[in-house]
């Protein structure tokens, strides 16, 4: 899931001076997991910009804000409510955010902060888990994603500075190249640590990306008995 923060909430007013009336825009998904931006959070701004001064024209907590079609048939319903307003304060991710700028022309603030793509540990609580690198070796490393999960991205083996079996660089996790190791002892597989890795392929990862599914096909496929 794509983890997210709100900004604080003097940056807010900041980013929104100048400005009195205000659609707010959630998601009901990622964002409202790492309560950033379900409806909880939109009603308790709303509370808070009121007490500012500012005028909420109205609210909606899109279902995949990121999804195109979705998010442009939902705020259609609200075209008066964003016609009224000076702009959109979007609690969505940077995906969903810029999402639904596509289908308004007023300006989307983005009220939270896009952090990475993470586990959920236990409620309440993420960790940076893959950095979408285009070229998954999970099959190599134990299922250990080493570029998310290594402060210093280190493929072939630690760095030699842990202790303790703690990372150096920061003491409160764990060295995922002892976790790598210890995984694979007690898979009884020692000897199927593929050394060297391959040096990672940026080429991969140029931006903008994209991918386009054959979605005819997947239909069709679908339909068979």
């Amino acid at each position: 899931m794509v983890n997210s923060k709100q900004k604080p909430f003097d940056e807010i007013l900041k980013i929104t001076k100048g400005e009195k009336k205000h659609f707010l825009v959630g998601c009901s998904e990622c964002a409202t997991i790492c309560k950033s931006g379900g409806r909880e959070q939109l009603l308790e701004m709303e509370r808070l910009l009121r007490q500012a001064g500012k005028k909420i024209t109205g609210l909606v907590v899109l279902k995949l804000a990121c999804h195109d079609l979705n998010t442009k048939v939902s705020l259609k319903h609200y075209a008066e409510e964003i016609k009224l307003a000076d702009s959109i304060l979007s609690f969505a991710c940077g995906v969903g955010t810029q999402t639904v700028q596509e289908f308004v022309e007023k300006i989307v603030h983005p009220c939270v902060n896009t952090l990475f793509v993470g586990h959920i540990k236990r409620f309440g609580e993420f960790e940076e888990r893959c950095v979408m690198c285009g070229e998954c070796i999970l099959d190599q490393t134990a299922g250990i994603c080493v570029y998310a999960r290594c402060p210093k991205g280190l493929v072939n083996g630690p760095c030699g500075g842990a202790k303790d079996g703690k990372c150096e660089v920061n003491s409160e996790i764990e060295c995922i190249w002892q976790l790598i190791y210890e995984r694979l002892k007690k898979a009884k597989s020692l000897n199927k640590i593929p050394f060297p890795l391959n040096p990672r392929d940026y080429t991969k990862i140029v931006s903008p990306r994209q991918l386009k599914i054959n979605v005819t096909s997947l239909k069709t496929k679908g339909s068979r008995k």
